[in-house]
């Protein structure tokens, strides 16, 4: 077995940037309020970090426990309704991303699908919705008590992935059901896949039914001409982004854009985020929120997603040329995003291709599955990081790695077709009961199993279990079913 530990710091830059092209004005209100100390006499009860846990203050450090403060105080503004400094970062996200109103949110991108759930799926209405959908879409409907109607995305069958949503699929469910709330897809999925958003948005314009894009994983489109274009700017009237996952904010921020010409009301959708949203918000994370819309605006940070698409480029490149090494490429009738890298090595199962990655040489990956892994190359990687993981992969495909340890498979990507047999919200809410996993067969699920990454349903409430479930479930013993039926 081959050892190739190496200590990862030393590929990262540790030199300040100090940024001018752009403003960034929460980050610059939390620079004033750090240079301009008051005595605090509000939350957070840590009072600037002197009431904290001494190890986990030495950890994080004493300047974000200073910072960490939420709205309302010291001039910074307020989130709801959206005042001074944060009302300002939204309007220059909304001005970056070209939508026509932006709202920062800090419940990741969850909470922008959790909003439109409540907004626009009433009780009762269909929507229109992928089967490899997030979690946090199938909370929604449970929810507003909405009537999924399912889409089967194509089946990448070599993979063992969910590919693109034809355009045809969304007019054929369109014709078929009536009373459609809205039509809400993934775009692009998981792995990078592209559908043609433009020819969806045109279908649903023709129905007069709103689109709305969880763009979750396409945030840096906008900013680069060589990655897909937007939903933004093809049609959809709303767009969520999760800026923590590629675009340098910290985690748990997102952003939900309402477009121009949306058959939405910005305002319904801002007095329902009221709802949902936290009455303590960080500043911290809305400022990282305004910081990397600034980075991604920069000419700093232009250059920086310029070089992650040559190093994507250059990753897929040299990984195709070694034996043993696939990598996903774009198909007849889906594109990709780039800068996501689905790889697989013969002889190996994704989950064990993770192992060794992460054991032998200190790499860790976005997601693993039974065929392959996923490959994130973001902005702030290094062309040494670059090319030590094209070394340790092209070591691993040319040594005698052995899938012992997962002789008994367990798939990871759910590729099943729901047989739904109750309203999710009315299965959720039912009277349950807890069954031992293989007595389930035939029972109707009471809870949503989706495990993260990707967050795809395995199950959801109301859906009938079939044994066909069973090897997406190993590591649950029981399951929650409802009572009786």
């Amino acid at each position: 077995m081959i050892k190739a530990k190496t200590k990862i710091h030393k590929f990262r830059k540790t030199t300040p940037d100090v940024q001018t092209d752009v403003k960034a004005p929460l980050v610059e209100a939390l620079e004033k309020f750090y240079k301009n100390p008051m005595m605090q006499f509000h939350i957070p009860g840590h009072t600037g970090g002197r009431a904290a846990y001494k190890p986990f203050k030495k950890l994080v450090g004493s300047n974000a426990l200073l910072l960490d403060t939420t709205d309302e105080f010291d001039n910074l503004g307020t989130l709801h309704p959206a005042t001074g400094p944060i009302k300002e970062a939204q309007e220059l996200a909304a001005k970056a991303f070209g939508a026509q109103r932006t709202f920062f949110l800090l419940g990741g991108s969850t909470l922008g699908n959790l909003t439109m759930a409540m907004c626009q799926s009433k009780k009762g209405k269909k929507v229109i919705v992928n089967r490899n959908c997030h979690r946090s879409i199938l909370t929604g409907m449970i929810i507003s008590g909405a009537e999924p109607v399912w889409i089967l995305p194509e089946k990448l069958e070599e993979w063992s992935l969910w590919g693109e949503i034809e355009p045809c699929e969304i007019e054929k469910a369109l014709q078929e059901n009536d009373d459609v709330a809205m039509v809400w897809i993934t775009n692009p999925t998981y792995e990078g896949v592209v559908s043609d958003i433009k020819a969806i948005a045109d279908i649903c314009k023709k129905y007069n039914v709103p689109l709305i894009v969880d763009e979750a994983h396409g945030c840096l489109w906008n900013f680069n001409k060589n990655l897909p274009l937007s939903s933004l700017h093809l049609g959809a009237d709303a767009v969520v982004h999760s800026l923590h996952k590629t675009g340098g904010s910290m985690s748990q921020s997102s952003m939900l854009h309402i477009t121009e010409g949306s058959k939405f009301d910005a305002d319904e959708i801002e007095r329902t985020l009221q709802l949902l949203q936290t009455t303590s918000p960080s500043m911290l994370l809305m400022a990282s929120l305004d910081a990397a819309r600034a980075n991604l605006e920069s000419k700093k940070g232009k250059r920086q997603l310029s070089r992650a698409v040559q190093y994507a480029r250059y990753v897929r490149k040299k990984l195709s040329k070694i034996d043993g090494v696939n990598v996903l490429e774009s198909g007849e009738h889906f594109d990709r995003d780039i800068t996501k890298i689905f790889i697989s090595v013969d002889g190996l199962s994704g989950k064990r291709l993770e192992s060794i990655l992460e054991i032998d040489f200190d790499i860790e990956v976005e997601s693993a599955s039974d065929v392959g892994v996923l490959l994130l190359i973001n902005i702030g990687n290094t062309k040494q990081e670059i090319q030590y993981l094209v070394n340790s992969i092209e070591k691993i495909a040319k040594s005698n790695y052995s899938d012992i340890y997962y002789i008994e498979k367990r798939k990871h990507m759910p590729m099943l077709t729901p047989q739904i047999v109750m309203n999710p919200r009315e299965a959720y809410y039912s009277e349950k009961e807890t069954v031992e996993k293989e007595k389930t067969i035939g029972r109707i699920s009471a809870e949503v199993i989706a495990e993260c990454p990707p967050g795809i349903s395995i199950l959801l409430p109301g859906e009938l279990i079939t044994e066909a479930h069973l090897p997406y479930l190993n590591e649950y013993k029981c399951i929650e079913v409802i009572k009786n039926k």
